[in-house]
């Protein structure tokens, strides 16, 4: 069992989804976590759930004045999570070109800013949160794929640079989050009944399956450059 008693933990993106499942993971291995999102109600809403040992900040990431100044007073942390994005998407030729450069400042320009301004002690971690679409390609989610592959390869150029400290990337397949709130209950259903008919693994992921990830990263001294898959075997089949 990893044992992150005392550790300071920041989840950049904690207000939901993979982050908050992150969140809640760490905190109930010790850790003194932090999370932050653009939101404060929702992050209100993840303190109260967790409980003890979890605290909030407001971090917009596309803001690089504020990135920088939250990094200035904060820190250095022991381990870092980045799940933070929005990436509205679609066909390349459909796609509005200001949508596709948003896309790409959130995800990966948002993790390149973390990077650069954060401190983290020697030995701790950085993750970023990519996705299968940068080794299972989609002809309607061009884009995303790009922006996945960037991010993997940034963490591993990264885990050079920053070393001692671990850079890697957890890479979820389709996972059960409220970012598909917006579709109809039954759409929903559908949607992940037949994704799951079509994995190896027979199910579709869960918020917590990427948490273990991402903690086992950043529990394991001798991972780094890393790039793990958690797709339900998404990428071979």
């Amino acid at each position: 069992m990893y044992n992150f008693e005392s550790k300071s933990v920041l989840i950049v993106g904690g207000s939901s989804g993979i982050g908050a499942a992150s969140a809640r993971a760490f905190a109930d291995l010790g850790a003194n976590v932090t999370i932050a999102s653009r939101n404060q109600v929702k992050l209100d809403a993840v303190v109260a759930d967790i409980g003890a040992n979890v605290h909030s900040a407001v971090l917009d990431t596309t803001d690089e004045a504020a990135v920088e100044a939250f990094f200035a007073k904060a820190g250095p942390f022991d381990h870092v999570v980045v799940s933070a994005a929005q990436t509205p998407g679609g066909p390349v030729r459909q796609l509005a070109l200001a949508d596709a450069h948003a896309a790409m400042d959130s995800k990966f320009w948002g993790a390149y800013r973390v990077a650069r301004a954060v401190r983290i002690v020697e030995g701790g971690s950085l993750t970023f949160v990519s996705g299968f679409l940068s080794v299972r390609p989609s002809r309607s989610s061009v884009l995303q794929g790009a922006i996945n592959a960037a991010l993997e390869a940034l963490a591993r150029g990264l885990a050079l640079e920053l070393s001692p400290v671990r850079v890697n990337t957890v890479s979820p397949g389709l996972i059960a989050t409220p970012l598909w709130s917006k579709l109809a209950d039954d759409a929903r259903q559908a949607m992940f009944d037949g994704a799951a008919a079509r994995l190896p693994a027979r199910r579709v992921g869960h918020a917590e399956d990427v948490a273990n990830a991402i903690v086992y990263l950043a529990g394991t001294p001798y991972a780094t450059g890393s790039t793990v898959l958690v797709d339900g075997g998404g990428a071979i089949a």
